[in-house]
């Protein structure tokens, strides 16, 4: 599962052989033991993932909406993802 970002401690990863499993558009988050999947938008669909962290997930996914968008679409075609600025 390719990285595309990493800030405070959180790890970002996209994968397109997951649509099987969650049909929508979303990436993974890793904190520690935790995972989470989140939509583009930053909402949590699965997992859990603490509180503050969720939070920074957030900020940084509605920062970079669009270019995970691009990423997904890419992961989806059987692209190579690029790398997106962390959170600052």
């Amino acid at each position: 599962m390719p990285t595309i970002s990493m800030f405070y401690g959180i790890v970002i990863r996209m994968y397109w052989k997951d649509t099987d499993k969650h049909k929508m558009p979303h990436f993974h988050a890793f904190y520690g033991e935790n995972e989470a999947v989140f939509t583009l938008d930053g909402e949590i669909i699965s997992g859990s993932f603490p509180r503050k962290q969720a939070a920074y997930v957030k900020a940084w996914a509605l920062l970079h909406e669009e270019e995970l968008k691009a990423n997904w679409m890419l992961a989806f075609n059987q692209e190579d993802t690029y790398r997106i600025d962390p959170l600052k």
